[in-house]
């Protein structure tokens, strides 16, 4: 295993799930149940058929049951770290700085997962991946579904960039990305700071670059969307997922 693999990720899970009540009143997000377990633990099992075995997860609303139900991660072969975010969430990019400042979240590369995407996307496409000296971060972008028929990001010469040049296609985030823990160099302790914008100054000085993928993808946000994965996984299966 070359110096470059990287083995740790960090899946974000500190969120309300608003839009997914009167279900997560009482349950995370993350332990929603898809396809017979939680959608958090398609992630962890997952990862940890790519190789990556240390896991941090920042977590804010109903904690305690998140962390009582995955424990140290023991169970499932790898190790979590908790980064608890206990007087409000500190959204995606100062989520991460704490992860950092703590120690939970070691400093180098790794591997950002949004925990309420269900895919069958294979990390191991990105444990071997190298960011360049100044490079930031690089993305896992989607053909737009429906609830984002704008798209977020285009790539023009494998950079990504919030505007497309000439015709080019806008594409959605996929909540999978590397990326490089100086991306939130700055930041302040305790301070709530979304990612978008940071990731926008990087882009602007060509620090991002972007790929897209074709797998199975869909963001459980909604009721609707949590009954579209859950029919998925009835009808067509889950052996391509290596979370199953």
């Amino acid at each position: 295993m070359s110096s470059s693999t990287i083995t740790q990720a960090m899946i974000l899970a500190a969120g309300k799930g608003t839009r997914l009540r009167p279900l997560t009143l009482d349950t995370p997000k993350p332990l929603v149940e898809v396809g017979g377990q939680p959608l958090i633990v398609w992630h962890i099992k997952a990862l940890k058929a790519a190789g990556v075995t240390d896991i941090t997860i920042n977590a804010s609303w109903l904690a305690d049951k998140l962390m009582d139900a995955l424990g140290d991660g023991e169970q499932y072969g790898v190790r979590l770290h908790w980064s608890l975010e206990e007087d409000e969430p500190l959204e995606t990019a100062g989520g991460i700085f704490q992860a950092l400042q703590s120690g939970k979240l070691q400093d180098a590369p790794f591997i950002l997962v949004n925990s309420d995407v269900w895919t069958t996307f294979d990390f191991a496409r990105l444990t071997d991946y190298t960011l360049g000296a100044d490079q930031q971060a690089h993305l896992v972008l989607i053909d737009n579904p429906e609830h984002n028929s704008g798209g977020d990001f285009a790539i023009n010469n494998g950079l990504a960039s919030e505007q497309p040049i000439a015709d080019a296609d806008k594409y959605t985030f996929a909540g999978i990305s590397v990326v490089s823990p100086r991306l939130v160099d700055g930041l302040a302790v305790g301070q709530p700071a979304p990612l978008a914008p940071l990731l926008k100054q990087a882009m602007i000085k060509f620090q991002v670059t972007a790929e897209v993928m074709t797998d199975n993808w869909i963001d459980v946000g909604t009721p609707e969307r949590l009954e579209q994965v859950n029919n998925f996984i009835a009808n067509k299966g889950a052996a391509q997922h290596l979370g199953r």
